[in-house]
Protein backbone atom coordinates (compact mmCIF):
# COMPACT_ATOMS: atom_id res chain seq x y z
CA UNK A 1 0.00 0.00 0.00
CA UNK A 2 2.87 2.38 0.77
CA UNK A 3 4.34 1.82 -2.71
CA UNK A 4 0.97 2.67 -4.23
CA UNK A 5 0.70 5.86 -2.13
CA UNK A 6 4.26 6.93 -2.99
CA UNK A 7 3.66 6.39 -6.71
CA UNK A 8 0.44 8.35 -6.48
CA UNK A 9 2.12 11.33 -4.77
CA UNK A 10 5.02 11.22 -7.25
CA UNK A 11 2.51 11.42 -10.09
CA UNK A 12 0.76 14.38 -8.49
CA UNK A 13 4.07 16.19 -8.17
CA UNK A 14 4.98 15.52 -11.78
CA UNK A 15 1.61 16.82 -12.90
CA UNK A 16 2.02 19.93 -10.79
CA UNK A 17 4.02 21.71 -13.47
CA UNK A 18 1.49 24.21 -14.72
CA UNK A 19 1.24 25.76 -18.13
CA UNK A 20 2.25 29.11 -16.61
CA UNK A 21 5.46 27.72 -15.17
CA UNK A 22 6.36 25.98 -18.43
CA UNK A 23 5.63 29.13 -20.44
CA UNK A 24 7.69 31.28 -18.05
CA UNK A 25 10.61 28.87 -18.33
CA UNK A 26 10.46 28.83 -22.13
CA UNK A 27 10.03 32.61 -22.37
CA UNK A 28 13.28 32.93 -20.48
CA UNK A 29 14.93 30.48 -22.88
CA UNK A 30 13.56 32.45 -25.86
CA UNK A 31 15.00 35.68 -24.43
CA UNK A 32 18.39 34.00 -24.06
CA UNK A 33 18.15 32.72 -27.64
CA UNK A 34 18.30 29.07 -26.57
CA UNK A 35 15.05 28.12 -28.36
CA UNK A 36 12.76 29.66 -30.96
CA UNK A 37 9.17 30.70 -30.24
CA UNK A 38 7.92 27.83 -32.39
CA UNK A 39 10.06 25.27 -30.54
CA UNK A 40 8.79 26.60 -27.21
CA UNK A 41 5.15 26.58 -28.35
CA UNK A 42 5.47 23.04 -29.64
CA UNK A 43 7.14 21.84 -26.45
CA UNK A 44 4.44 23.42 -24.28
CA UNK A 45 1.67 21.82 -26.32
CA UNK A 46 3.41 18.44 -26.20
CA UNK A 47 4.05 18.71 -22.46
CA UNK A 48 0.42 19.56 -21.75
CA UNK A 49 -0.81 16.74 -23.95
CA UNK A 50 1.56 14.31 -22.25
CA UNK A 51 0.46 15.57 -18.84
CA UNK A 52 -3.19 14.93 -19.70
CA UNK A 53 -2.36 11.44 -20.94
CA UNK A 54 -0.36 10.69 -17.79
CA UNK A 55 -3.22 11.97 -15.64
CA UNK A 56 -5.62 9.59 -17.42
CA UNK A 57 -3.17 6.71 -16.99
CA UNK A 58 -2.80 7.56 -13.29
CA UNK A 59 -6.58 7.55 -12.82
CA UNK A 60 -6.83 4.19 -14.55
CA UNK A 61 -4.01 2.79 -12.43
CA UNK A 62 -5.72 4.02 -9.25
CA UNK A 63 -9.01 2.46 -10.34
CA UNK A 64 -7.32 -0.85 -11.13
CA UNK A 65 -5.48 -0.84 -7.79
CA UNK A 66 -8.70 -0.08 -5.91
CA UNK A 67 -10.50 -2.89 -7.76
CA UNK A 68 -7.68 -5.28 -6.85
CA UNK A 69 -7.82 -4.19 -3.21
CA UNK A 70 -11.59 -4.73 -3.13
CA UNK A 71 -11.18 -8.22 -4.54
CA UNK A 72 -8.19 -9.17 -2.40
CA UNK A 73 -9.66 -8.02 0.91
CA UNK A 74 -13.32 -8.71 0.13
CA UNK A 75 -14.18 -5.05 0.59
CA UNK A 76 -17.66 -3.82 -0.23
CA UNK A 77 -18.23 -0.62 -2.11
CA UNK A 78 -20.59 1.96 -0.60
CA UNK A 79 -23.12 1.37 -3.37
CA UNK A 80 -23.11 -2.39 -2.65
CA UNK A 81 -23.39 -1.77 1.09
CA UNK A 82 -26.33 0.58 0.65
CA UNK A 83 -28.09 -1.94 -1.59
CA UNK A 84 -27.62 -4.66 1.04
CA UNK A 85 -28.76 -2.31 3.77
CA UNK A 86 -31.94 -1.51 1.84
CA UNK A 87 -32.56 -5.21 1.26
CA UNK A 88 -32.16 -6.02 4.97
CA UNK A 89 -34.56 -3.20 5.87
CA UNK A 90 -37.07 -4.53 3.35
CA UNK A 91 -36.82 -8.04 4.82
CA UNK A 92 -37.17 -6.68 8.36
CA UNK A 93 -40.31 -4.80 7.33
CA UNK A 94 -41.77 -7.97 5.79
CA UNK A 95 -41.01 -9.93 8.96
CA UNK A 96 -42.74 -7.30 11.13
CA UNK A 97 -45.82 -7.42 8.90
CA UNK A 98 -45.97 -11.22 9.17
CA UNK A 99 -45.20 -11.44 12.86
Amino acid sequence: MRMFRDAFYFGLGALGMTRERVEKYYNEMIEKGEVTKEEARQFIEDAIKRGEEERKEMRNMVREEMDDLHKEFFLVRRKEFEALEARVKELEDKMRQQG
